[in-house]
């Protein structure tokens, strides 16, 4: 299995999964268009996932075939592309929940809770994870030679979690309570690059945690280099992301979350101080 972020829009992620084996690949996220065709059929460039890309693409795009679109929800920073990636590369397979008929442009799969299919021998396993839209869906990619990975889309980021638009805390926690039970070395691909941010709340409310500096120190110098932050697994995820730990008591204790409250009101609670929250504040 190989994974290659794709920069678009302001600081969105498109992904290239690919199956080694076989070349049949699909793209996650067609955020739009032109950065997506243009990595595909130029296979080079200056950003670190570019020259990942045109080592992937040695000989053009005749050396992978892509056969598919997963689409995470239908925002339109996830699925702008779709319509002009799927007719320019022939991509007759755009996946994404049963309930988002007719906001994903394109759509021809239309998902449930377990659904699985295949790219190339790659496994995928779906799980419907309401809260940032109600047909969030995230993919689990599974292969024999490689440890799984999860496309979340914009529910869980790395050190966060994404907005409750069309869901409620309780959905939200029951959707990051799935994704944290995945086997701990699933890598984690989300839709934005916040981890800074992220990483730096997380230091307000947990400021004693050594995971967060680590993971902080390590976001900081990746983007420095100009490099995505994507790939952090669940276990990493469990030990520093404050929306993994709402029980910590640290975090409770400073954000004034009662002890006898749930974890999804405390999540609630890391929602509205996350919304609220200024960096350097």
């Amino acid at each position: 299995m190989r994974i290659v972020p794709i920069p678009c829009l302001a600081d969105n992620y498109a992904y290239l999964l690919v199956c080694r084996e076989t070349k049949e690949a699909a793209i996650v996220d067609a955020s739009e268009a032109a950065p997506v065709l243009r990595a595909i059929d130029e296979g080079a460039g200056t950003h670190e996932s570019q020259r990942d890309l045109s080592a992937l693409l040695t000989h053009g795009r005749e050396d992978v075939r892509i056969v598919a679109i997963l689409s995470t929800h239908h925002h339109h920073d996830h699925v702008g592309g779709n319509e002009d990636v799927r007719s320019k590369l022939g991509i007759d397979r755009v996946y994404g929940h049963a309930t988002d008929r007719g906001r994903i442009p394109g759509q021809t799969q239309y998902l449930q809770e377990n659904d699985t299919f295949e790219i190339g021998r790659l496994h995928v396993r779906v799980l419907h994870i309401p809260g940032h839209t109600l047909g969030a869906v995230a993919y689990v990619v599974t292969s024999g030679s490689s440890d799984p990975v999860v496309f979340t889309g914009d529910t869980l980021f790395i050190g966060g979690c994404g907005r409750l638009f069309e869901g409620d805390p309780p959905m939200m926690f029951a959707s990051l309570s799935k994704l944290a039970a995945l086997d701990p070395r699933t890598k984690v691909y989300c839709g934005h690059e916040y981890t800074e941010s992220n990483l730096r709340f997380a230091a307000h409310v947990e400021p004693s945690s050594a995971a967060v500096a680590e993971a902080l120190a390590k976001a900081t110098e990746l983007r420095k280099e100009g490099r995505p932050t994507m790939g952090a697994t669940i276990a990493q995820e469990l030990a520093y992301n404050p929306f993994l730990r709402t029980s910590s008591s640290e975090i409770r204790t400073t954000l004034g979350i009662p002890e006898r409250a749930t974890g999804a009101e405390a999540l609630g609670a890391i929602r509205r101080a996350k919304d609220a929250f200024k960096i350097g504040a």
